[in-house]
C-alpha cells in the first residue's frame, strides 16, 4: 500500500512518530499533522495507534461488543489532522491550521528528517532573540534551502539550494510567531521562497546553530542508514 512519506517506517515506526517523540521528550505533546496526499491513511493511523499500543480484550460472547483495554501504552498526546489539500503547498499547507494555532508561538518541522537539536534550547534562542522566526541550520552537503548567516546569527539571505551547495542549510525545527501568516497569501504559497525570503529580508529570521546529528529520508538509501542506526543502538536522536 503507498502510504504518506512521513509514514515510512524506520526500526518499526514511522519517520513521524520518531520526530513528535523527539517534541514529547521536551514536553512538547500537542501536534497538527498537514496532511495531503493520503490524508485518510494518516487519520487511520492515529485512530487505530490507540489500540495498537496497548492490551485489549474483545469480549463477542454477549449481545453487545465489549471493549477493556487492560494497559495503555500509547503517548501522551494530543494530534490534530489537517486535510490541507493534494496540491498545496507548504505556506498553503501551513495557512490552512492558522485557526488550530491561534494566536501563540508554535514550532514547525517537515516530517522527513530527524535530529537530536535540543528543542528547549532552540525554543529559549527564539523567545531570547525576538525575531519572528527561527530555523535550525545545519552545515551539510545537502540539497536544501542556503541560508546567509552573520556573526550574531541573524539570516541576512535564504535562498533556494544549488546542486553543489556546501554551506549551512535549512533542517527545518523552526519556531514561528504568528506574524509568519501574514506572508501567506494562499495555497500556492511555498513557505521556503517569498515568507522565509522576506522574513530574511526584513532582519526577522535567525538561525539555530546545530552542530549535532541531522538526517533526512529522500531515498532508500538514506532510509537503509537510518535503519543501521537504529539496529545498532547509535541512533543520536533516540532520548527517550
Amino acid at each position: 500500500m503507498n502510504r504518506p512519506k512521513p509514514f515510512v517506517e524506520i526500526g518499526g515506526m514511522p519517520i513521524i512518530w520518531h520526530i513528535m517523540k523527539s517534541y514529547s521528550y521536551y514536553g512538547y505533546n500537542e501536534f497538527i499533522i498537514c496532511a495531503g496526499y493520503r490524508q485518510d491513511f494518516v487519520k487511520d493511523w492515529f485512530s487505530q495507534f490507540f489500540i495498537h499500543s496497548s492490551d485489549v480484550t474483545f469480549d463477542y460472547t454477549g449481545e453487545k461488543e465489549q471493549i477493556t483495554v487492560h494497559e495503555n501504552r500509547t503517548e501522551p498526546w494530543k494530534v490534530t489532522v489537517v486535510d490541507t489539500g493534494l496540491n498545496t503547498m507548504t505556506g498553503g499547507r501551513l495557512g490552512r491550521v492558522k485557526r488550530y494555532i491561534g494566536d501563540e508561538t508554535f514550532m514547525l518541522t517537515y516530517g522527513d528528517g530527524v535530529c537530536d537539536v535540543d528543542i528547549s534550547k532552540l525554543v529559549y534562542f527564539h523567545r531570547a532573540h525576538g525575531r519572528a522566526a527561527t530555523l535550525t541550520a545545519v552545515r551539510l552537503e545537502q540539497e536544501k534551502g542556503v541560508l546567509g548567516i552573520d556573526v550574531t546569527g541573524a539570516v541576512k539571505t535564504f535562498r533556494e539550494k544549488n546542486i553543489k551547495d556546501n554551506v549551512p542549510i535549512n533542517a527545518g525545527f523552526m519556531v514561528l510567531e504568528p506574524k509568519i501568516f501574514d506572508y501567506i497569501t494562499g495555497d500556492e504559497t511555498v513557505l521556503e521562497r517569498e515568507p522565509l525570503e522576506r522574513l530574511a529580508e526584513e532582519g526577522e529570521l535567525m538561525s539555530y546553530s546545530h552542530k549535532g546529528f541531522w538526517q533526512c529520508m529522500d531515498n532508500l538509501r538514506e532510509k537503509s542508514y537510518l535503519e543501521e542506526l537504529i539496529s545498532t543502538g547509535n541512533a543520536p536522536w533516540i532520548k527517550w
